[in-house]
């Protein structure tokens, strides 16, 4: 004889079963809502991980901007990781700054630039570049004459350096930073002929500068006699060489 469910369990039972598959429901979603948080935070981590791509050339003449050609060229390790850097003197060329002298006849007085260049491997990768920096060679010095720039590496360094004959010279030295080449020093002199009337050097990095004068009067070279005068300089941020638009106009009298 076949026996019947009460009616009070066949009510009952339906309510649970769908509390039961309600509740699996949302289990089996939930997981799929973390994969995909997870999935967005890993790409969003990788995205910030990715680097520039540096360009890598095998000639450094494949860097001088459209409108220019090397001046010179020289070479020393400017990062010292033993590779020989390269170091490229560009300048301009626009006929309509070639000038006639009356006395000096045909001039070209386009500016000037730098482009530095660090060896990897088979070629170079770009450090620092600023086309337009220095003033050209022909530059008129009034009665002296004009500056001699000399543009070198040492000891993993870089050296700017204007002689001015018997009258003295200027250097500016630079150290590689994060992604510049930083002014970390200045050294000035002073001449009279072979003697020494004054000097300055200053120390970017400790921001201290040192004057030195000769304070023998009529004295040869050798027989100066200096005093000196500390300064303590004001230094937030060393100058780079990127942004530096004219070194005949640089002023540090700021510091």
């Amino acid at each position: 004889m076949k026996k019947n469910t009460p009616s009070f369990l066949k009510f009952t039972a339906l309510p649970l079963l769908l509390i039961l598959i309600c509740g699996c429901s949302k289990e089996d979603k939930k997981p799929q809502s973390r994969d995909k948080n997870t999935s967005n935070m890993t790409a969003v981590t990788n995205s910030e991980k990715a680097e520039p791509v540096v360009e890598t050339k095998k000639d450094p003449a494949e860097f001088v901007p459209q409108g220019y050609k090397i001046f010179e060229k020289s070479f020393g390790d400017l990062n010292k990781d033993g590779a020989e850097d390269c170091i490229l003197i560009i300048k301009k060329v626009d006929p309509a700054h070639i000038i006639n002298d009356e006395s000096r006849g045909k001039l070209d007085r386009n500016r000037r630039g730098i482009i530095i260049l660090f060896k990897k491997g088979q070629g170079y990768e770009l450090a620092s570049k600023n086309e337009t920096c220095f003033s050209s060679e022909n530059e008129d010095g009034g009665v002296y004459f004009a500056p001699e720039l000399d543009v070198y590496a040492e000891k993993g360094k870089l050296y700017i350096h204007y002689a001015h004959g018997r009258y003295g010279y200027l250097t500016y030295t630079f150290r590689y930073g994060k992604s510049d080449f930083e002014l970390i020093g200045y050294d000035e002199s002073s001449n009279t002929g072979p003697t020494v009337n004054s000097t300055t050097s200053i120390n970017f990095l400790t921001g201290k500068q040192l004057d030195k004068t000769n304070v023998n009067e009529g004295a040869e070279s050798g027989d100066e006699v200096f005093e000196d005068t500390w300064k303590k300089l004001k230094i937030t941020k060393l100058m780079t060489l990127s942004e530096i638009k004219d070194f005949d106009e640089l002023d540090l009298s700021a510091y």
